[in-house]
């Protein structure tokens, strides 16, 4: 039995995700190309940003699964919020910081927004305390509702670069956003771009982009770039899920204006919503399957293997694209008013073809996965 915390949680989100979802609905968040403050504060007292931090640091500390769960339940109500979200994974990054800049950052307490923009990277010059930071970084989601940010530099001296990029983190009000987002589909997003002018980052806010945590709490032995493609292929998994989910209530009531039968009794609609959700499924079940294995081995203080960690990053791929099928299929299967650009199936479609544009889930992951497959190295960078 769910003890009463565990039971208030749950209403407390399904409460949340029934107001995401009607506001999304009205077009809100895709108008103004971001998520509204009063959602990302709600996102905050539900314990998204807390969700994957240490329980040192005032965080949940819960499993990589049980985030994505959370995503996935999230991205149902919406896509774009579910993608600002999923940047609650930010203590993967973070985690690489200073452990005295982390008893700094979450000294008030664990709830902090954090947004990137990390390429390109761009030239900083190196002080006696750390870096002058200016530049302009793409790709910023979730930026304007951000406590914190972080942006991708190249620290140099004398005109030549030294050692390798970094991230440096800052407050969030130390940046310009520029509102560039115009986009097909994860319009709220808000990912647009950051301006920062000369910037002075001490060198215990910067960190190796990529360079393996030294905390000792099992999540930072997770694999973290798998963990980053993880949280984006949720959100489409979950919009799929809302296409196929909101199909199921339109076809058993709608009929042809030509006067042909009710959708849900039209034998090829049977076949196939049958075939798409099977597939769907599947996907679904492998991608939270190959989480559950690699976890499972850290948990047991093993190193997990180059395969199943390869597993998790091809599920992936399969799972955002098999997610972005459904929602297409949802749409043709529900005829000629999904067409329309407020209709929920045209930005189900959207969102789930945005996902798959993400680089995280192009076809260099089919390709390293297919030459692993056969005994070959993968290309630096994809492990």
């Amino acid at each position: 039995m769910a003890s009463p915390a565990k039971e208030t949680q749950k209403v407390e989100l399904e409460a949340l995700c029934r107001e995401i979802r009607e506001r999304a609905c009205t077009g809100e968040f895709d108008q103004q190309a971001f998520v509204s403050q009063d959602i990302i504060d709600k996102l905050k007292q539900i314990g998204v940003y807390r969700a994957l931090l240490p329980k040192r640091f005032g965080g949940d500390e819960v499993s990589p699964r049980a985030f994505c769960e959370l995503i996935e339940k999230l991205s149902m109500a919406d896509g774009s919020v579910g993608w600002v979200a999923s940047f609650g994974m930010s203590p993967a990054y973070l985690g690489s910081l200073p452990e005295t800049t982390l008893n700094e950052l979450y000294k008030n307490g664990p709830d902090i927004v954090f947004a990137a923009g990390i390429f390109p990277p761009q030239p900083a010059e190196i002080t006696e305390q750390g870096v002058v930071v200016k530049g302009r970084w793409k790709f910023s989601s979730g930026c304007m509702g951000a406590d914190i940010i972080g942006v991708g530099i190249a620290p140099r001296k004398d005109n030549e670069v030294q050692g390798l990029p970094r991230l440096a983190v800052m407050p969030a009000n130390k940046a310009k956003i520029e509102m560039t987002w115009d986009t097909v589909g994860l319009k709220g997003t808000g990912s647009h771009d950051l301006v920062v002018e000369n910037v002075e980052v001490a060198n215990e806010w910067t960190f190796v982009r990529g360079e393996a945590s030294k905390l000792p709490e099992p999540f930072f032995k997770y694999p973290s770039l798998s963990l980053a493609t993880q949280v984006l292929t949720v959100v489409g998994i979950g919009v799929a899920a809302a296409a196929l989910a909101e199909f199921k209530l339109l076809a058993p009531g709608k009929a042809s204006i030509t006067g042909g039968a009710e959708i849900a009794n039209r034998p090829v609609t049977q076949y196939e919503f049958a075939q798409v959700e099977a597939e769907f499924l599947a996907a679904r079940t492998w991608f939270y399957q190959t989480m559950d294995v690699v976890w499972q081995e850290i948990i047991a203080g093993r190193t997990p293997s180059a395969a199943d960690i390869s597993a998790m990053r091809l599920s992936s791929t399969h799972a955002a694209r098999v997610s972005a099928r459904v929602a297409r299929k949802m749409q043709m299967l529900a005829g000629m008013t999904a067409i329309y650009t407020n209709n929920p199936f045209s930005r189900f479609v959207n969102d789930t073809n945005v996902v798959t544009q993400h680089a995280f889930m192009g076809d260099a992951t089919l390709q390293n996965a297919g030459a692993m497959s056969f005994g070959l190295n993968p290309t630096p960078g994809y492990l």
